[in-house]
């Protein structure tokens, strides 16, 4: 299978997902990492033209762990929005890769860029598939509807899952994949008083606990028509 995994800030799917999909790559499956946000915004100290030089440079490498692509959408952080022009760029993004599977933000997160981001993906994944919706692009319309799973907002609040994932074996992968995000770890760790590899590994563990493994990663379907599929494609 083709998977797409898309964020709205680099760090975002390492948080929540990487072990996911370290799993899928492991399995043999193409995995595709998509940042919708530059991360201009993300520190206190760095300037914004710099530090969006260091976060491009940090999502690709943690990409590169587990030979994932990386695809940059460089919108501002505080960009994605429900707008036409945003609709057509994630849904060239779609028609690009033409995913089975997309990994995306619970709709209900804390902030607007998430929100934004699974707005625009979802949007996406029905008109990708609708070859006389033009986007400006050269890419033709997907085949089909990309099944959808949301992952777990950042602290679980208002999330009940469906599916877990195992990632016991994956997850020093998923460290490695957040800990190339120094800009972050640091700029949590002084900003905000929050050690961000403990605070994942915690929510892993205690998810881990729920369905009888040492580490989970936490999903819901996109239940609507087209995305909806028989059985389970989470790996």
């Amino acid at each position: 299978m083709r998977v797409l995994s898309v964020s709205a800030h680099p760090d975002d799917a390492e948080l929540m997902v990487a072990g996911t999909l370290a799993k899928y790559k492991e399995q043999g499956h193409e995995v595709f990492m998509c940042v919708s946000c530059n991360g201009s915004q993300g520190h206190f100290v760095i300037p914004s033209a710099h530090l969006q030089c260091i976060r491009r440079r940090e999502a690709r490498q943690s990409a590169e762990v587990i030979g994932a692509e990386c695809i940059l959408l460089d919108l501002p952080d505080s960009g994605p929005w429900h707008t036409q022009q945003q609709r057509s760029l994630y849904t060239e993004l779609v028609r690009d890769v033409k995913p089975d599977v997309i990994l995306t933000h619970y709709p209900g997160d804390y902030m607007s860029d998430h929100v934004g981001a699974s707005q625009n993906t979802w949007e996406a994944s029905f008109w990708c598939a609708v070859p006389l919706y033009l986007t400006g692009g050269w890419s033709t319309a997907h085949h089909l509807m990309p099944a959808m799973y949301y992952w777990e907002p950042l602290g679980g609040h208002n999330f009940q899952p469906c599916y877990y994932v195992d990632i016991t074996e994956q997850w020093e992968k998923k460290r490695e994949m957040l800990l190339c995000h120094q800009s972050q770890y640091t700029w949590l760790r002084d900003h905000d008083n929050i050690d961000y590899v403990e605070y994942m590994g915690v929510t892993a563990h205690f998810r881990g606990l729920q369905c009888g493994v040492q580490y989970a990663e936490a999903f819901r379907p996109v239940q609507a028509w087209g995305r909806t599929r028989a059985g389970r494609l989470l790996p």
